[in-house]
């Protein structure tokens, strides 16, 4: 089961003290507002709100004050800063950031104390920072979660295996290293999607290694190499391992392709039966091969399926409808040797 987080969003802490994204953001004023959440990874220039229009001020963004603002602030007297700004705060902002390095008006600053609104300065130009923050906020606002499994890299394909505890997803991921393939994550995967595509990674605490039973906690990159593990990975397969039940029913021609969801993103979903004496790691190959030939537009069932369907048709009789059966071959009559 998949655990999901909360509505999407970072506090203004988060997005002071990145360093990912070189920023370059310091605090001016307004330090109470830290803990304020941000929502949306659009961000905002005021524009006419400065003029005394803010219907169209979002409280879930991050106002950018740039040159044009604060020269247009700057040809108003001090009262009628305060006036402005008054009537701007009260859409309660989630921050304002001075950029180009420019220096604050007293106005502005003392209102953002006064409401305790985050005021923070960049040296950046408007255009670098806006593009630079947009590109935080899409990555700090993706839905995510995290579920019980075992995502692995098998040919380039990112494999979601799944299953309940003890049925083996531990054992297939390692025999799928020690020929080649790449562990992402082991028991806890966490989940973030990114536009249409769901990625995985695996828990801080334990990336890189794999609980067996019987062994313990192993370290995959210590044992076998950096090649042998991956931090992320995009997630194009999943594979749920079930028990095998002589009275279930199971997919046996593939003609019709199962998805679950995760995230809100349908994925490729494929149910394979766990018994003694079959070879699940030689199947998860096999299924990742079979993957990448449907992303070519070669489906395997459905080609058996319409060259079928092309054969009894040839059969069939116009009249009739019906296949016809061909006559059988009168046996051949040989003669007795005659000594």
């Amino acid at each position: 089961m998949i655990s999901t987080s909360t509505t999407p969003s970072c506090t203004i802490r988060q997005l002071l003290e990145d360093t990912q994204y070189d920023l370059k953001l310091e605090l001016v004023a307004g330090g109470p507002g830290l803990d304020r959440r941000i929502s949306s990874s659009r961000v905002q220039k005021p524009g006419l709100a400065l003029t005394g229009f803010t219907e169209h001020l979002h409280p879930e963004r991050l106002q950018i004050f740039g040159n044009t603002e604060i020269s247009y602030l700057r040809t108003l007297s001090p009262e009628q800063q305060v006036a402005v700004l008054k009537k701007v705060f009260e859409s309660n902002l989630a921050a304002v950031v001075v950029t180009k390095g420019l220096e604050v008006p007293a106005p502005l600053h003392e209102g953002c104390d006064r409401t305790n609104l985050t005021l923070m300065r960049t040296p950046l130009i408007s255009s670098a920072f806006i593009s630079q923050v947009q590109s935080f906020l899409e990555e700090a606002l993706m839905a995510s979660g995290s579920l019980h499994g075992v995502l692995v890299d098998v040919f380039g394909v990112g494999v979601l295996l799944l299953g309940k505890s003890g049925i083996g997803k531990s054992e297939i991921a390692l025999d799928l290293v020690m020929r080649g393939h790449r562990l992402v994550a082991d028991d806890i995967v966490n989940l973030v999607r990114k536009q249409a595509d769901v990625y995985g990674h695996g828990n801080e605490m334990i990336q890189h290694h794999m609980e067996i039973r019987g062994l313990g906690i192993l370290n995959i990159k210590d044992l076998f190499g950096v090649a042998a593990v991956r931090d992320r990975k995009k997630i194009e397969l999943v594979i749920e391992l079930v028990e095998w039940t002589p009275t279930a029913e199971y997919d046996r021609l593939g003609l019709e392709q199962e998805s679950m969801n995760i995230l809100g993103a349908e994925l490729p979903h494929a149910v394979v039966p766990v018994r003694p004496g079959r070879n699940m790691t030689t199947i998860v190959e096999v299924a990742a091969r079979n993957h990448l030939l449907k992303l070519r537009g070669h489906n395997s069932a459905q080609e058996f399926a319409e060259r079928l369907s092309q054969a009894i048709s040839r059969q069939g009789t116009p009249s009739s409808g019906r296949a016809q059966v061909p006559a059988p071959r009168p046996t051949p009559q040989y003669e007795e040797d005659v000594e």
